[in-house]
């Protein structure tokens, strides 16, 4: 049978395609495969792919690079195309500076083998180099990023250095006020998009920045993505963040996100767009579920209701046949009967009317009477926070104690196992149970360290309070940001009837202090 007409395929880069040219010009109907700005350890090159899709085709006869390295730099991925791949469909491989180790009339060349293997080594040195560098960067709190946060520029006289874009800044401090106002990322997006307000590539386009991002058709089109992405990070507060990512290795580039606790943080690298405390506000609503409702309306105090008896937070409910004054919040567990609570219920303009009532007596008494608050709140802070940091200290030591227990047992069932005295069965089993153990208790001790170290920062958290306060003294009307500053949490107790008339009280938590006695200061002073 005739064979169809063939064709070689090359895959090079532009800079070494004259050197190949001539090799090519012996054989008929070339076609050339560029990848340039691609590495050879990356196999998914879409010059490379065209290429594996020709020969898979049956449209290639022989295959010519300029080298080995370039047709990749993976020993095992390399020797399989080589000597299964172009073997399977006939295709004959030339390397052409390699003609002294590569028989150009056969595939199977032993030194051709060595010669991947050194190329794999080339490709994992310069990797291993190029990381301890930034290794080094990083450490030293060099911004690793190449693309400047929305909001920075790179300071023209030092490209290491970051200097505020006045322009893009006021969009982002609108996205964090907006948040702190109870507004969702979606609800975030869709305003900017109305208010026509172009996206971070769109205007880096515009001012000419160079962006990986993809162009939009439509230039005010907010992604819920990208809001969500700049209400996260923390180099608005002013610090630099290295290693929040890292891959396996230079065959695995897939990125994975770094914990927390292991990046590298320095603080006041560069000019900070939002305050420390609005950023650490905004990641507190961020963890808060806000259930949309259909109507597309929205509470004040969404995400911060709570049932005073069993602790769940309280649905608000609402229909576009509302009055606004028929909104109104019940308990979770009461309306979806999966518990045995109470009908906890408040209408949502007489909570806004307790709740502003209770501010307007708290913020004035702070800033009045400071001196006496912060004496009162001390006491109460101290005794409070002593007990529970009596009691996580207790649960500490015993966590850790019961942690270097597990090592010892892991030690001894490993020894025993390899005695002979315990199944591998029952030492995978024993070992399980150990490692589980292990897992819950590591947690466990993270969390208790986190508590107590609340717990002794609560004299400085109520400074902080009072200055809040202050910045709230002439507060003439309940705001979503003042209320999302000062209040933490409002709980809803079951309404009291016993008087023939329905009383209702509500408990608020405040930020950084929690409950704030303000009947019992204010008989104090006035007594």
């Amino acid at each position: 049978m005739q064979k169809s007409p063939t064709r070689p395929a090359h895959a090079a880069r532009n800079v070494q395609r004259e050197q190949t040219e001539q090799a090519v010009s012996k054989f008929s109907n070339p076609a050339f495969f560029v990848d340039d700005g691609y590495s050879g350890t990356n196999y998914d090159r879409p010059g490379f792919q065209a290429m594996l899709a020709e020969i898979e085709a049956g449209r290639v006869a022989v295959c010519i690079t300029k080298d080995l390295s370039r047709l990749g730099r993976n020993s095992s991925l390399t020797g399989l195309y080589i000597n299964f791949t172009f073997s399977k469909y006939n295709v004959r491989y030339i390397a052409v500076n390699d003609l002294d180790t590569i028989d150009p009339n056969s595939t199977d060349s032993d030194i051709a083998g060595i010669k991947n293997w050194f190329n794999e080594f080339f490709a994992k040195d310069t990797s291993r180099k190029i990381r301890a560098v930034n290794k080094a960067k990083g450490e030293r709190g060099v911004p690793l990023t190449v693309h400047v946060s929305f909001g920075y520029r790179k300071d023209p006289k030092d490209k290491t250095q970051w200097i505020v874009d006045e322009a893009a800044a006021v969009v982002v401090k609108r996205i964090f006020k907006l948040c702190m106002e109870g507004r969702g990322p979606t609800q975030i997006a869709r305003l900017l998009r109305e208010e026509r307000v172009l996206n971070p590539t769109a205007y880096k386009r515009q001012i000419g920045i160079k962006t990986p991002s993809p162009e939009t058709d439509d230039p005010y089109h907010w992604n819920t993505n990208t809001v969500v992405h700049i209400l996260k990070r923390r180099e608005y507060t002013g610090c630099t963040v290295n290693f929040k990512a890292y891959t396996n290795s230079i065959w695995d580039r897939k990125q994975r996100e770094t914990p927390p606790d292991k990046r590298a943080v320095f603080y006041n690298t560069h000019p900070a767009i939002v305050g420390q405390e609005v950023f650490d506000k905004v990641q507190e609503i961020r963890q808060q579920r806000h259930r949309r409702t259909k109507t597309g309306k929205s509470s004040l105090f969404s995400g911060m209701v709570y049932c005073a008896d069993c602790g769940v937070k309280m649905r608000y409910c609402t229909t576009s046949y509302f009055e606004k004054r028929q909104d109104h919040f019940v308990c979770s567990n009461y309306r979806s009967n999966t518990g045995s609570c109470s009908a906890h219920f408040i209408r949502a303009v007489i909570l806004e009317d307790m709740v502003w009532m209770h501010m307007k007596a708290v913020i004035p008494y702070v800033v009045r009477y400071e001196k006496h608050f912060q004496e009162v709140m001390e006491r109460r802070l101290r005794l409070s926070g002593e007990e529970a940091i009596r009691g996580h200290r207790k649960r500490l030591a015993q966590a850790e104690k019961r942690l270097t227990e597990l090592d010892k047992l892991f030690i001894r069932i490993y020894e025993d196992n390899v005695a002979g005295r315990i199944s591998n069965e029952r030492f995978f089993m024993m070992s399980r149970t150990y490692e589980d153990e292990q897992a819950q208790l590591k947690v466990e001790i993270q969390t208790l360290q986190r508590e107590i170290e609340a717990q002794e920062r609560q004299i400085e958290n109520l400074e902080q309070f009072i200055q809040r306060a202050h910045q709230y003294e002439d507060l003439d009307e309940l705001t979503p940001y003042a209320l999302r500053e000062l209040v933490k949490a409002i709980y809803i107790e079951a309404p009291d009837k016993s008087s023939g008339k329905r009383r209702q009280n509500i408990r608020i938590s405040y930020d950084l202090v929690g409950f704030i006695p303000v009947e019992e200061l204010l008989k104090q002073e006035t007594a």
